[in-house]
């Protein structure tokens, strides 16, 4: 049996403290100059030194405040940080998302981390590295960015939405998510593609997008951003009932969820590669 878990404020507290210095040392490794340390599924699907600095930065702070609780990172993944700890807790980290944009100096990439307990998401923050933008959630607290609570958009027809997506890095994926794309455009106020899954889904907590769906999410992409859309008011779910996961990332509100999820299944959004 587990003892009790943190409260998800006491969680929200550590995830600010640690997603903060995080972001800073983030933006001061771009201000000094971006090297590719490697890459990933794809030529273009890079690592930079700042990820893996900045996703050490974070075990290193986690296994000082919270010693017995497990992490789930980008880079590292589950190494060196033991079994999900005795009260359930576990930390989910993308060190820095949108890790094209900060190698390119697009002011749209952020620190993601959020505690899970027992499976379960309660607190999150997403901090945007360049601006400093922060949004914050805990399960049944509600959605914040600077002190303002938010509500997702009251947007209710499909034709006048604007609907954020992202593309993966392998060739064929990428081509079938085009397709899928083709045959959505036609039917939305228009699309934006801005290359960062967290920020993407903070968007649509506020309302600066309408909704959004991505194929290809990890949990560190999702977990985060997710709350901090489901505690706006944000309907996160997958196709046919299915939870939102790699196979598909459907964000919207209500009134918007049905008819993109019926476009995007009629799309084939989840198939492809």
């Amino acid at each position: 049996m587990h003892r009790s878990a943190p409260s998800p404020r006491e969680l929200l507290a550590v995830a600010l403290g640690v997603a903060r210095d995080a972001a800073a040392t983030a933006y001061r490794m771009r201000v000094e100059g971006v090297s590719v340390a490697a890459t990933k599924s794809t030529v273009t699907d890079v690592v930079t030194a700042a990820d893996r600095a900045v996703e050490r930065q974070v075990l290193d702070a986690l296994r000082e405040l919270r010693p017995d609780d497990a992490v789930l990172g980008e880079e590292y993944g589950t190494r060196d940080t033991g079994p999900v700890a005795p009260d359930g807790v576990r930390w989910i980290v993308d060190p820095i998302d949108g890790t094209v944009n900060y190698l390119y100096g697009l002011a749209h990439s952020a620190v993601s981390l959020a505690a899970e307990v027992d499976g379960v998401v309660v607190a999150g923050v997403v901090r945007n590295v360049h601006t400093g933008e922060e949004w914050t959630a805990t399960v049944g607290g509600g959605a914040w960015r600077d002190g303002v609570r938010l509500r997702c958009s009251g947007e209710v027809d499909l034709g006048q939405a604007l609907v954020g997506t992202g593309f993966g890095y392998d060739a064929a994926r990428r081509a079938h998510q085009g397709q899928v794309v083709a045959g959505l455009i036609a039917h939305v106020r228009d699309i934006r593609r801005l290359g960062a899954a967290a920020l993407d889904l903070c968007l649509v907590a506020e309302g600066r997008l309408d909704a959004y769906f991505e194929k290809g999410l990890a949990a560190w992409d999702l977990a985060a951003g997710g709350l901090v859309a489901a505690e706006a008011g944000v309907r996160v779910g997958g196709l046919a009932g299915a939870p939102p996961g790699p196979d598909l990332v459907v964000a919207a509100p209500p009134a918007l969820f049905g008819p993109l999820h019926d476009r995007l299944a009629k799309l084939d959004a989840a198939g492809g590669p």
